[in-house]
């Protein structure tokens, strides 16, 4: 007989560190964009499994992928090939623009290989004294010392010091200060094309050609972490399509794996050959079973169609959020932002108690930088589930400040 939510709960609370502050919902199964908890209640979900599951809930695709591999191999050591990884690595590749992968299991492990690349190549052409990288205040990069260090967020460091040395953190969206932060030691810039956990902060149009134009005249690299932008989250395979650019080493996770844990970080060849054998790497990451669905979530999510659903739905997303926040008056509503199917509605006030009543009407969101509603759904979400959600959001901000 099943547990009861209150009945997995009890066993969590005896049983689980208190690292992560859960809702009072144990979910048991899902399905396109629905999910399920074990009292029987339905819920729309929003978020995604925080953007990573892009095709929704048990595609058929990824559940015939997953079984069919399984049957095959799940893991063999790093010391051998497999099709799935090649193919899965040959497929990123082409479609960034960059020469080489790694893979690895988590979006932390990617920006943490990213940080080691580009230090190893600073230090193999300019010697041992050009190792700092400037990141952004806001942004978040993972939860291992190198990624807590590089995150420009207090929050995540109290506790863990004494932190990575080598972090600079400036202002989003401001080039001078990113100039007057270059110094003899910086070996590289890092940073989101778009702030996810920071507020889904989008930067101005010209920002990321000029700190491209910035890296190539300061011999600097430019890491882009696409942990939760990259594989069409916002209407491109790769939000620095967006801007005409390209970086020299982009990271992934989130959309690559649908839920099975994988990353990745992509190099251009110039830079990627400084990764020599026994500088890094990892026993689990590049797993026939990951590689195998990570293949199918690439090649599904590439597709011109389903591209273009994306920006479409996107889009009406994006003006029906405006006509909410227009409807709710400045008093309450700040902003509405984002790209694609990464959307945002900033409010004057905290915006958590909102996702909890939202719960309670059967819709999952998110709450990031204390006001901001982040909302990241399925990348097979429909118009018809956004004409949903808008009439609960709006009783549920109103439910809570009336």
């Amino acid at each position: 007989m099943s547990l009861s939510t209150r009945e997995i709960i009890e066993i969590a609370q005896k049983h689980l560190m208190g690292n992560i502050i859960r809702f009072d919902m144990a979910i048991t199964h899902g399905q396109g964009m629905k999910l399920w908890d074990a009292d029987g209640n339905e819920y729309i979900d929003f978020l995604g499994g925080v953007a990573t599951c892009a095709l929704g809930y048990a595609p058929e695709i990824i559940v015939k992928t997953i079984a069919e591999q399984a049957a095959r191999v799940i893991h063999i050591s790093n010391y051998f090939y497999s099709e799935p990884m090649v193919r899965l690595a040959a497929l990123l590749t082409s479609s960034s623009g960059l020469g080489k992968a790694f893979f690895c299991n988590s979006g932390a492990e990617a920006n943490e290989a990213a940080i080691k690349l580009a230090r190893k190549y600073s230090h193999d052409l300019h010697g041992p004294g050009r190792f700092g990288i400037i990141t952004i205040q806001g942004s978040f990069h993972g939860r291992t010392m190198a990624t807590i260090s590089a995150t420009g967020q207090d929050k995540v460091k109290e506790g863990f010091e004494p932190l990575l040395p080598g972090f600079t953190h400036v202002p989003y969206g401001d080039v001078s200060a990113l100039e007057k932060a270059v110094t003899a030691e910086t070996c590289a810039i890092m940073m989101e094309p778009v702030l996810g956990e920071g507020g889904v902060i989008v930067p101005p149009p010209d920002y990321l050609p000029a700190v491209a134009d910035l890296c190539q005249k300061k011999g600097l690299l430019l890491v882009l972490d696409e942990i939760q932008t990259g594989l069409g989250r916002t209407g491109q395979p790769y939000a620095f399509q967006h801007y005409g650019i390209k970086p020299h080493i982009v990271t992934l996770a989130k959309a690559l794996g649908g839920g099975v844990a994988t990353g990745a970080m992509l190099a251009v060849d110039e830079v990627a050959s400084h990764l020599t054998p026994g500088s890094h790497s990892t026993t689990v990451g590049g797993a026939p079973l990951a590689m195998a669905v990570g293949l199918a979530m690439v090649e599904t999510i590439l597709q011109g169609d389903f591209l273009r659903n994306i920006n479409e739905t996107g889009l009406y997303f994006r003006q029906r959020l405006e006509g909410l926040a227009a409807d709710l008056g400045s008093g309450l509503a700040k902003s509405v932002r984002g790209q694609g199917l990464l959307l945002a509605l900033e409010l004057t006030q905290p915006s958590l108690p909102v996702v909890v009543e939202l719960m309670k009407l059967g819709f999952l969101a998110n709450s990031t930088a204390g006001t901001v509603l982040r909302f990241a759904p399925p990348l097979i979400v429909t118009k018809a589930e956004v004409d949903l959600l808008m009439p609960a959001l709006q009783k549920a901000i109103e439910t809570v400040y009336p």
